[in-house]
């Protein structure tokens, strides 16, 4: 059990490692020393709370993938922030998301491969998945224009409207679809981040991916919707005659009278 709660102290490690290789040799910006620091700090923080409350036995593979690919996410972060006031290196930018990107197919493979499955698994990966979009999108706004910067806000949207409302925050049968979209999105936001492309190619592949988060977010909140109305309790109005109407249950069975 001990070891399995090593594994985030390693990605800490890991990444501060990372960041003082990236700082020694493109430098980064005290922003981006602390959002590297703190996006390593609290990522693993949260990856440990839920490694306690599960219980988990073992770390696994799929989850070792993961949590490789949230360590990049660190060295990316600090980077992004450091492009905001200093010029950075593209091409090393690339260099770590396109690992991250590709590990994202990896850990799920993993996952199934050796039945190391979990709840915990897929929430640390959708995670990771949501603050590299973020990060990516907030870097890709600089040129493109700050609406992109909805891609990666979007998740958090969802997490915030989700606090408002509780039955948004009911699970979702699993979609691949919706594992596609977050891949797609996010290698397109690191083509756009290339500036390989011209501007208004980026664009308009960009825009087609915020469309599709939406599709894919809004088709979660119908479902949650649906389910929802279909487990309040509806009243009936009273006959022509004057009879009390049974109050429905979800199932549509009688359970009491008015």
């Amino acid at each position: 059990m001990q070891m399995v709660h090593l594994a985030p102290l390693s990605s800490v490690v890991g990444g501060l490692v990372g960041l003082v290789i990236v700082a020694s040799s493109d430098g980064l910006s005290p922003a981006g020393w602390i959002a590297g620091c703190l996006y390593l700090i609290v990522s693993n923080l949260l990856l440990t709370r839920g490694l306690l409350r599960g219980g988990a036995a073992r770390f696994g593979p799929a989850n070792a993938a993961t949590s490789i690919r949230s360590t990049l996410v660190g060295v990316i972060t600090a980077l992004v922030a450091t492009s905001f006031t200093t010029q950075i290196s593209v091409p090393l930018l690339i260099g770590l998301t396109a690992p991250a990107l590709a590990l994202d197919a990896v850990d799920g493979w993993l996952a199934r491969r050796t039945h190391t499955a979990s709840e915990l698994g897929a929430r640390f990966d959708m995670e990771v998945d949501a603050f590299l979009i973020l990060v990516l999108s907030a870097f890709v706004a600089q040129d493109l224009g700050w609406w992109v910067l909805m891609l990666g806000l979007m998740r958090y949207a969802y997490v915030v409207a989700g606090w408002l409302l509780p039955w948004l925050r009911g699970a979702v049968p699993p979609r691949y679809w919706g594992k596609v979209v977050a891949a797609v999105t996010g290698i397109s936001l690191a083509s756009a981040a290339s500036g390989l492309a011209p501007t208004w190619f980026d664009a308009v592949v960009v825009l087609g991916c915020l469309v599709l988060l939406i599709e894919s977010f809004g088709r979660d909140v119908v479902w949650l919707y649906v389910r929802h109305r279909a487990t309040v309790p509806r009243r009936i109005r009273p006959s022509a005659r004057g009879m009390t109407a049974p109050i429905i249950d979800g199932r549509g069975e009688g359970v009491a009278h008015l």
